[in-house]
C-alpha cells in the first residue's frame, strides 16, 4: 500500500487499503466507495474476495503470493474472472497451478532477473547444533545485522527463548506468533524493523510479505516438517539487500528423515541461485504430483504415472477440447514408428525418480553429434560407465533428430527387418548406384530397392545393439551428406 501510494503520487488515482488493521468505521466507508466506483485501486487480503463486497466496474485482479490461496479462494477467483483480467504472481506456484501453466491451460511468463547487487543465499542443511546456532548469531551481530529463528511450535517457543538467552546473553530477543493479537504482532514487528531487537523467534508468520533488509541470517528448526515451496519462501525472507545472507535448515540429530523430507531438503540446498523459484516449483511438482486440475486436490496422482506421461495425457485432452485432431497411438509391432528401443533407466544409476526424469529430459535435448558427446560426458561424470542400453537410447535420439531433418517418417520395424523408405524428393536427388555401393560398404546384408519412385533400404534385424544403431546412423549420414 505504501509503495503504491509512493509510485502513483503524481497521478489522479485514489488508492485504499483493506485488512484487519483498518478500523471498522473506515472499512464501511471504503466498501461504500468501492460500490460507487470512487476508488481506483484497492489493496487488501483475502477479504477482497468476500461476496459481500460489491465492485462497480472491476477490470483487473492481481493475486500476489498465489501459493497462499486455497482451493475455495481460487474457485471464487474463477467466478470473478469471467469478466475480469486476472494476473497471479508467485515465486513458487503450487503443483496444480504450475501444471496448468505448463499444459497451456494458463499462460506463464517467467521473470528471473534478480535485483541489482543481490547475492545467492548460502544454504546449509545440518543437524541441530547449539554451537552452530550461537556462532551464526554472533557472526550476524558482528556486522550489525539481525536474525530470524523459526520454530513452528508455539508450545516450545518460551523454552527456545530461554535457550537463546543462555547461548547469546548479549542479544536482545523477542518472539512473535499467530496467536498474538494483530496489535501486538504489529508492535513487535515495528520494534524489530527499527532495530530494537537482534533476534526474532517466530513461527511461519514471516513466510510472506516481510521485507527487512537488515535481517540476513535465518535458522529454521525442524526444517524437515516444511514443504519445499514453503522452505523456499521462508528462506527468501533474508538476503534482501546487498549483504550475503545465510540460511541454516536444521533437523533433530536423533530423527530419521523420511524419503520425501530428504528430497525436499536436498532440493532446497541444490537450488540456491537467484530466481530459483520456478525450478523449485518444478521439483515440487515431481515430488508431490500435480493433483486434480478441476477438483479440490492440489497435489498427487502424477507419481502414479510419471511426469512425461501425465503431461502427454493432459496435452491430448486439451487438444480434444479445442477440437484438434489427436493421432491415436498404436503399439502393434508393424506400425510406422521410430525405432522400438529400451528407454528404461536402470536403478544402478539412481533409484531417485526425480533424477531419472532429469536424465530423460537431458537425453531429449540431444540434437546433434556434439550434443550426444556432451550429454554422454555429463552422465558418465555423474554416474560412471554407461551400459549399452543407455548408449543406444542416446544414439537413437540423435538419429531421430537426423531423420526429422530429412523428413523421413516412413520407417517400418518388424521382428526381423527394418525398412526405411526415402521420400520422393530425396530419392530424386540421390544417385541410386552410388548409394547402393555406400550401403553395401556399411554392411553387405543391407538391401536397396527402388519402387514407386521411392528408394527403400531394408536391414536385417536381430537386435538393436549399439553397433547396429551406428550402422543406421552412418547410413542416414550418407543420405544427409548426399542431398546437402
Amino acid at each position: 500500500y505504501d509503495n503504491a501510494i509512493q509510485r502513483f503520487k503524481d497521478f489522479p488515482i485514489r488508492i485504499e487499503l483493506l485488512n484487519r488493521y483498518v478500523a471498522s468505521s473506515k472499512t464501511q466507508k471504503i466498501l461504500k466507495d468501492l460500490e460507487e466506483g470512487k476508488i481506483d485501486i484497492i489493496i487488501g487480503t483475502h477479504k477482497l474476495l468476500n461476496s459481500k463486497i460489491k465492485y462497480k466496474n472491476l477490470g483487473l485482479l492481481v493475486v500476489d503470493e498465489e501459493q497462499r490461496f486455497g482451493v475455495t479462494h481460487k474457485e471464487k477467483i474463477k467466478e470473478i474472472k469471467n469478466d475480469v483480467n486476472v494476473l497471479t504472481l508467485s515465486a513458487t506456484p503450487i503443483p496444480r497451478t504450475l501444471k496448468m501453466a505448463i499444459s497451456g491451460l494458463r499462460s506463464l511468463p517467467i521473470l528471473d532477473t534478480p535485483p541489482i547487487n543481490r547475492y545467492p543465499i548460502q544454504t546449509y542443511v545440518i543437524e541441530e547444533n547449539d554451537l552452530l546456532i550461537k556462532d551464526a548469531i554472533y557472526k550476524e551481530m558482528a556486522r550489525a545485522g539481525q536474525t530470524y529463528i523459526l520454530i513452528n511450535d508455539i508450545n516450545e517457543m518460551n523454552s527456545l527463548v530461554e535457550k537463546i538467552n543462555k547461548l547469546v546473553p548479549e542479544a536482545r530477543t523477542i518472539c512473535a506468533h499467530g496467536k498474538m493479537s494483530s496489535t501486538e504482532i504489529n508492535s513487535i514487528m515495528e520494534d524489530f524493523i527499527e532495530g530494537q531487537y537482534d533476534i526474532l523467534i517466530c513461527t511461519t508468520i514471516i513466510e510472506t510479505g516481510i521485507d527487512i533488509a537488515n535481517v540476513n541470517t535465518i535458522i529454521i528448526l525442524d526444517s524437515d516438517n516444511f514443504g519445499l515451496s514453503q522452505l523456499y519462501q521462508i528462506r527468501g525472507r533474508v538476503g534482501r539487500s546487498d549483504k550475503i545472507a545465510y540460511a541454516y535448515l536444521m533437523y533433530k540429530p536423533s530423527k530419521v528423515l523420511t524419503e520425501t523430507a530428504t528430497k525436499r531438503l536436498n532440493s532446497i540446498k541444490e537450488f540456491t541461485e537467484l530466481g530459483s523459484g520456478y525450478k523449485i516449483a518444478i521439483r515440487d511438482l515431481s515430488i508431490r504430483g500435480a493433483g486434480d486440475l478441476l477438483g479440490s486436490e492440489q497435489a498427487g496422482f502424477i507419481d502414479a504415472v510419471g511426469i512425461d506421461i501425465y503431461t502427454k495425457m493432459v496435452n491430448e485432452e486439451i487438444q480434444k477440447i479445442k477440437g484438434e485432431y489427436v493421432e491415436e497411438e498404436n503399439n502393434d509391432d508393424n506400425q510406422n514408428s521410430l525405432l522400438n528401443i529400451n528407454t528404461h533407466i536402470d536403478d544402478e544409476y539412481t533409484d531417485d525418480d526425480n533424477i531419472k526424469i532429469e536424465i530423460h529430459k537431458l537425453i531429449n535435448t540431444i540434437e546433434s553429434e556434439i550434443d550426444l558427446e556432451t550429454v554422454k560426458s555429463e552422465l558418465e561424470d555423474r554416474f560412471g560407465h554407461l551400459n549399452e542400453n543407455m548408449e543406444v537410447y542416446m544414439l537413437e535420439k540423435c538419429l531421430e533428430k537426423k531423420l526429422e531433418k530429412l523428413n523421413i517418417e516412413n520407417i517400418l520395424q518388424t521382428r526381423d527387418r527394418i525398412n526405411i523408405a526415402l521420400p520422393q524428393n530425396i530419392s530424386d536427388q540421390i544417385d541410386g548406384e552410388k548409394l547402393f555401393l555406400s550401403v553395401y560398404s556399411i554392411n553387405p546384408k543391407f538391401q536397396l530397392s527402388y519402387k514407386n519412385k521411392e528408394i527403400n533400404i531394408s536391414l536385417p534385424l536381430h537386435n538393436l545393439t549399439k553397433n547396429y544403431i551406428y550402422y543406421l546412423y552412418d547410413l542416414i549420414n550418407i543420405i544427409y551428406n548426399e542431398i546437402n
